[in-house]
């Protein structure tokens, strides 16, 4: 049998007793015969327990109890103060990746001194995978490569469109990997542009003309922008609104009706009379000989409203892209120099700049192409995963 456990109130009255029995005149060995314990077992309670009554031994617990309860919330406050401190040392902001947050543990692990189970515990990582070495994939470093290379040629473009010419280059990814090499990298991607409101009448109904089909509306306009010398440079941009595909530019110094009648016929007898031709309210789109020409040849034409360029979105939104993409980096010594210049990215424009109201695609790819050269990055490699290389496009000084 084992021992009996006494509690500290029995012990007490134990030796109470053994006190009562000494004290009527039996000998010491009687009376701890008498409460059923050993010498050593009554010795060693008198010395824990022959001070106290049993009052205050039941005091003393409680004190006890007390000074525990005082105990765990002392140290769930510094805990709690322990995590603050930990949080307030973090980077601010959420930690979404596991990546964030290993760096972030590091940091806190340096600046507090605390045990990287307490910083993984505050911050949420789990300790296997705070312990866990990133591994990329095999193909991550030349991927990565192509990637920067593209961003750097093309400094315009997001990280869609960046995807997409390594799709027409033969990789096999996602706009979610690109997407995130992407920030890895530290490039920057571009706001999203909000959308714009359609033109409607009071009844409702949308007086906007809609492309059809290919040919069925053209739009075209006039740019200006200037040489090194600070000469003007007129550019005459002509576009098909339903397939998105420049049809040309024409670059002079000077544009007047007979101009444009002159770009337009060109392109009637290569593609045919379209339909419509929107244009805005300018001289040389409104001019009588323009009108008359126009609709000799079996056309209509469609112009905006006066002061509403919205409604000539399509050929609005081709210049911002050529502002952006060419004119706003590019300085022109001379007229020779623009006309082949622009005349080259209008070629890029159509053949290889993914279009994204087109699903990335662009408007009049190229099937064949006489010349084609690699990345830089693609021959640095020793086996470029790359199928189809991107064609070249002129440098923006």
């Amino acid at each position: 049998m084992g021992t009996k456990k006494h509690r500290p109130e029995e012990v007490v009255a134990k030796l109470r007793q053994v006190d009562v029995l000494v004290s009527q005149g039996q000998s010491v060995a009687d009376a701890i015969r008498a409460i059923g314990v050993t010498e050593v077992t009554y010795y060693r309670w008198r010395k824990k327990f022959g001070g106290p009554k049993s009052d205050q031994v039941r005091r003393m617990k409680e004190l006890e109890t007390e000074n525990q309860r005082l105990r765990k919330a002392i140290a769930a406050i510094a805990d709690l103060t322990l995590d603050k401190l930990i949080l307030q040392e973090a980077a601010p902001g959420k930690l979404l990746s596991p990546a964030r947050r290993r760096a972030c543990i590091e940091h806190v692990r340096t600046a507090l001194t605390v045990s990287e189970r307490r910083a993984c515990r505050a911050l949420g990582q789990h300790r296997s995978t705070q312990r866990k070495v990133p591994r990329g994939r095999d193909d991550e470093a030349a991927l990565t490569a192509d990637l920067i290379e593209l961003a750097r040629r093309y400094g315009r473009y997001g990280y869609r469109k960046i995807a997409a010419l390594l799709r027409a280059a033969g990789w096999l990814v996602n706009d979610k990997r690109v997407e995130w090499l992407w920030r890895q990298e530290g490039l920057k991607v571009p706001a999203r542009q909000p959308k714009k409101g359609r033109l409607w009448d009071g009844d409702g109904s949308c007086v906007r003309l809609r492309p059809e089909h290919r040919d069925h509306v053209w739009s075209y306009d006039s740019v200006e922008a200037r040489t090194h010398d600070g000469r003007k440079v007129r550019l005459l941009n002509v576009i098909d609104e339903f397939t998105r595909e420049c049809l040309a530019i024409r670059v002079a110094r000077k544009l007047k009706a007979p101009d444009v009648i002159d770009v337009l016929s060109d392109l009637f007898i290569l593609r045919g009379v379209p339909a419509h031709v929107r244009s805005d309210n300018g001289p040389e789109f409104i001019a009588q000989s323009m009108q008359k020409w126009i609709t000799a040849v079996g056309a209509k034409t469609a112009y905006i409203t006066p002061g509403s360029p919205w409604e000539n979105g399509y050929i609005e939104s081709f210049n911002a892209r050529l502002w952006d993409e060419l004119l706003n980096g590019e300085i022109f010594y001379s007229l020779r120099e623009a006309q082949i210049l622009i005349e080259s990215w209008r070629r890029h424009y159509n053949g290889v700049r993914p279009h994204a109201s087109l699903g990335y695609r662009p408007p009049a790819p190229e099937v064949f192409v006489p010349a084609l050269t690699a990345w830089p990055a693609a021959l640095a490699r020793p086996a470029p995963p790359a199928k189809l290389p991107v064609v070249e496009r002129p440098m923006v000084h």
